[in-house]
């Protein structure tokens, strides 16, 4: 099963790929996870990121594409695979149509986490994380023993500057210029398929479920 997974900031779709990775076995090819992959590993493309990261520069398209490839391209994906967080524009899922050509893949669903802009501003404006052991905490659904200390060493639990709520809303209007026109892209060639990313994890988890129960080989 073949899949990219969609959806703005803070709609849970880390959260819901974990599961899917769990119970249908298929990788979750994230994106900024694969970057920092490709640069401890010092690939010529991660060589290439590397450049831009250290700098504070945003990783450009043509480097994005050619880690993305190189990854989709190894054998552990032959069964499978999410994208998280690729693509992000439509340039991006244009050249992503022309790579899964040359590999032989054609993409099965593309699920789109819908949730409300208010929603995804109270979601993560409440999340906190350690700065010593970056144990990760939300204020609303679990947060810390202690007020802002941390349960398993003690130091001081921050909000991180991206997480405050005048980011938050920069950060979804961001998504809405570049992301969102991919939902028509996708929606067009009868890929979409929209999950709301409201109320318990596991309630949405089953919606995911029934929406991939055709595909699950």
């Amino acid at each position: 099963m073949y899949m990219v997974l969609l959806g703005p900031p803070g709609a849970g779709k880390g959260t819901q790929a974990k599961k899917i990775e769990e119970t249908y076995h298929i990788p979750q090819v994230s994106t900024g996870d694969i970057i920092r992959l490709a640069i401890q590993s010092k690939t010529e493309w991660g060589k290439k990121a590397e450049e831009y990261v250290r700098s504070g520069e945003l990783v450009p398209d043509d480097v994005v594409i050619g880690i993305i490839k190189e990854r989709l391209a190894q054998d552990t994906n032959k069964k499978g695979f999410m994208l998280d967080g690729f693509p992000r524009n439509l340039k991006q899922a244009e050249t992503l149509e022309k790579i899964l050509k040359e590999l032989g893949i054609e993409l099965n669903v593309v699920l789109y986490f819908d949730v409300d802009r208010n929603e995804v501003v109270q979601r993560l404006s409440a999340r906190r994380i350690c700065e010593q052991c970056q144990i990760p905490y939300n204020m609303v659904s679990k947060p810390p023993k202690k007020d802002e200390i941390c349960d398993v060493c003690g130091s001081r639990v921050i909000q991180r500057p991206d997480d405050r709520p005048e980011v938050i809303l920069n950060r979804l209007e961001t998504y809405e210029k570049q992301t969102k026109p991919l939902i028509d892209f996708y929606d067009k060639k009868g890929l979409l398929k929209v999950i709301l990313s409201y109320g318990l994890i596991d309630d949405v988890f089953q919606e995911v479920q029934k929406v991939l129960g055709p595909f699950r080989g």
